[in-house]
């Protein structure tokens, strides 16, 4: 009877699971020691370009006499969704994973750590500016940032 109970629980879970479409993601905050950094840079990169194609379709679009309301809307979700990915990179696999916490005693690292949190902080900040605005100046900044810390995490020669 027991066997049965966990059986229909597991069943049970699993149709919950399915029926709310949770989905897997990688890099779940388990340790498995599978990263690849340089990937999620080109990722971020990817993700600003997408933005500022996103935001030039968006000026575009609103300058015209009669806009196409439903191209605008896709644009601006669009938009909102690599903005999204941006700022889950930058928490969910550098801040959480990869940039380890240092001792305040050791001085050379610990501001390698502030500089690389300060860098992630605002790449997040203006990856959310980017939702609320099509000023393009932010892309600038975005990519200044992710630019900066690319070298303050990988060092110099990257």
């Amino acid at each position: 009877m027991k066997k049965m109970n966990k059986l229909f629980s597991l069943l049970m879970i699993m149709s919950v699971l399915t029926i709310t479409g949770f989905k897997a993601k990688a890099h779940c905050e388990i340790p498995c020691g599978i990263y690849g950094d340089s990937v999620r840079i080109a990722l971020i990169y990817e993700d600003i370009e997408t933005i500022e194609k996103s935001m030039n379709k968006i000026n575009t679009l609103s300058d015209q006499d009669s806009p196409d309301y439903n191209q605008l809307v896709r644009w601006v979700m669009n938009k909102e969704e690599h903005a999204k990915k941006i700022q889950e990179i930058v928490s969910q696999y550098f801040l959480h994973q990869r940039i380890k916490i240092v001792s305040a005693d050791d001085d050379a690292a610990y501001l390698k750590y502030t500089k690389q949190l300060e860098l992630l902080h605002h790449i997040a900040v203006f990856a959310m500016k980017s939702k609320q605005s099509t000023d393009l100046s932010i892309i600038d900044t975005l990519r200044e940032k992710v630019h900066a810390f690319e070298h303050a995490y990988f060092g110099d020669e990257h």
